[in-house]
């Protein structure tokens, strides 16, 4: 019978711990403040009790607030603690998430970075026609791994022509025209206003809003929104405009600054 290795059991626990530590102290905080108030509670009755005999012993109807805490400090000490750890594990998986997504966004922007070099680096190569056969085919694909047929086409009183983001992965109806026009407007109001949010790019275009489309976006330090448009065909010979992005947004769009 094989022996349990142990160093690999004490590893594995350590790893686990690290890795889910927000969502244990967070439970722990929780719990925590429950049992802060029960604790409270219980030591109320207590602290009644000593405040009437304190009362008696002064002959008095009512106790100075200094005499209160005095009388009754003792009974809360318990609760105090608890509630204190309670408070500092809460505080504590705030700041472990906070440096976890700041690592997060060092290495996507590093990742961002290297995308945007190789990008260049592959046109300067290649040449911009044989980057847009590229383009095509990676389009081609994208429309190929997610047919029409499989997905609601969202008519946007803006064209007639059948579209698909490669972001959202959402059909529609515009034009490419109205596309550009999107395009360019938001572009001056970002001379303006430094940055703009994917949603109101899709705002622009007719489309509704997504749930990550107000966190990710472009700012004016790394440049302004540029589509890139394939000319395709759904699986049952439709023509489909599929858009792509040079700059995709990106999560720290609005903090650049």
């Amino acid at each position: 019978m094989q022996k349990p290795n142990l160093n690999k059991i004490c590893r594995d626990i350590k790893t686990a711990t690290v890795k889910h530590s927000p969502e244990i102290l967070t439970g722990i905080g929780i719990a925590g403040m429950v049992t802060t108030t029960v604790m409270a509670v219980r030591a109320t009755p207590k602290a009644i009790q000593l405040l009437d005999e304190e009362k008696r012993r002064q002959h008095a109807d009512k106790l100075e607030l200094m005499d209160v805490v005095k009388t009754t400090w003792k009974c809360y000490i318990p609760a105090t603690v608890t509630g204190t750890v309670s408070m500092a594990c809460l505080i504590g998986a705030s700041s472990v998430n906070t440096r976890r997504n700041a690592a997060l966004t060092a290495a996507y922007t590093f990742s961002e970075s290297t995308l945007r070099d190789y990008q260049k680096k592959v046109v300067e190569t290649i040449g911009e026609k044989k980057e847009q056969t590229v383009r095509d085919a990676v389009a081609k694909e994208r429309l190929e791994k997610s047919p029409v047929e499989n997905k609601e086409v969202i008519i946007t009183a803006k064209g007639d022509t059948l579209c698909f983001d490669a972001v959202s992965g959402r059909y529609f109806k515009s034009d490419i025209d109205k596309l550009k026009k999107a395009e360019n407007d938001l572009n001056r109001r970002m001379r303006d206003e430094m940055y703009i949010s994917l949603n109101d790019f899709y705002y622009e275009i007719g489309l509704e809003n997504i749930k990550i489309g107000d966190d990710i976006g472009w700012n004016i330090d790394n440049g302004y929104i540029d589509l890139k448009f394939s000319s395709q065909l759904t699986a049952d010979g439709k023509p489909c405009l599929v858009i792509d992005y040079g700059y995709g947004p990106r999560y720290d769009f609005c903090g650049l600054m």
